[in-house]
């Protein structure tokens, strides 16, 4: 289906420069590998000849004309999945994910994921990820994680998210904040877990704390304590701020420290028995809550393209509202203060 033309003169200043960069300076709402594969692929004339060499190099004066085709069709199937959203616009989408909804199709879950929700949703708004129809996703939920999710609908507010997160707000706006219910009671108010991540040795599913793992920081600040059946506190609930972001962070950080997710049966197994100390009432809820206890409650981020700052919120879900209120915490469970969070 054909798409648009542009056709442009190179100036002085841009002489000597790579083809395929030049092509992402100037048409910028597509990915330098996007205008790659449109070289290689016979879209782009170099003073009137189809040129399908990304590297070579242009001259001042010089014209270039590019045929952009429109974005093709998704493989993956749409499918009408009710979603919670939050902010939308032309550029990105926010949603509060539910527990049990996987991100993206993959073995065993090809369909009833959140990319398949996305693309019936978003329809005709979505202009093409590399050329093809279907939402950007810049970072993950694990599937029994609750919580904020922004997803980009274009290639270029693709590449300014993904930007942000491979920066994990060292010098940009973005922020995440997740309140996580854990076992035990911590020793301090708060603290910074600092150790490497990487594939587990021999559960390819599984992430482990490694020395040649990847760098990963968590900062963590008790809000709640819970006793149990004594006065001793058994469990715990943390705020939990990313500074890194790696595959099952927060979940593999709190289980180093010996104090991992209710509910976590990957990373956690070791404490199942923890449930006796609790009171009847909150056994049961981590009996039957069927998923880690976390929740990403705050995202923060620059908009791709205007630049405005933005903070999302998410109150807890119901399982973790039932949860908190058996643990024995006190207040409404939507009030903030209760937890001891920083207002937005």
């Amino acid at each position: 289906m054909a798409g648009r033309s542009e056709k442009f003169m190179v100036a002085p200043d841009e002489a000597g420069t790579r083809l395929d960069r030049l092509l992402a300076m100037r048409l910028p709402e597509h990915s330098r590998s996007r205008h790659k594969a449109l070289i290689q692929g016979g879209y782009v004339a170099l003073k009137g000849a189809t040129i399908r060499d990304p590297g070579q190099r242009v001259n001042a004066g010089d014209t270039i004309a590019v045929e952009l085709p429109r974005a093709v069709e998704s493989p993956i199937t749409p499918q009408r999945i009710p979603l919670d959203i939050v902010y939308e616009d032309d550029a990105i989408l926010v949603i509060n994910k539910p527990p049990g909804l996987v991100v993206h199709p993959a073995a065993g879950n090809w369909s009833g994921t959140l990319v398949n929700a996305l693309i019936a949703h978003c329809g005709e708004s979505l202009s093409g990820i590399g050329g093809e129809k279907r939402p950007g996703i810049v970072h993950r939920l694990d599937k029994n994680t609750s919580g904020l999710m922004v997803i980009a609908k274009s290639d270029r507010a693709h590449r300014a998210l993904a930007a942000q997160f491979a920066d994990h707000g060292r010098t940009g706006a973005l922020r995440r904040g997740y309140l996580a219910f854990v076992w035990g009671a911590l020793d301090r108010p708060s603290g910074t877990i600092t150790k490497p991540i990487g594939r587990h040795a021999h559960a390819r599913d599984r992430m482990s704390v490694r020395q040649d793992g990847r760098t990963a920081i968590t900062h963590w600040e008790l809000r709640e304590r819970y006793a149990g059946r004594t006065e001793t506190a058994v469990a715990s609930l943390l705020e939990c701020r990313l500074e890194t972001g790696r595959t099952h962070q927060v979940r593999v950080h709190l289980a180093a420290i010996g104090h991992p997710l209710l509910g976590d049966k990957t990373y956690g197994s070791g404490f199942l028995t923890k449930a006796n100390q609790l009171g009847p009432a909150a056994r049961e809820e981590v009996e039957t809550l069927g998923r880690q206890a976390l929740h990403a409650y705050m995202l923060a981020i620059k908009h791709p393209l205007d630049g405005r700052h933005l903070e999302f919120r998410s109150e807890l879900p119901d399982d973790l509202i039932r949860l908190r209120r058996s643990l024995g915490a006190q207040g409404t469970p939507d009030d903030r203060k209760s937890l001891g969070l920083p207002k937005a």
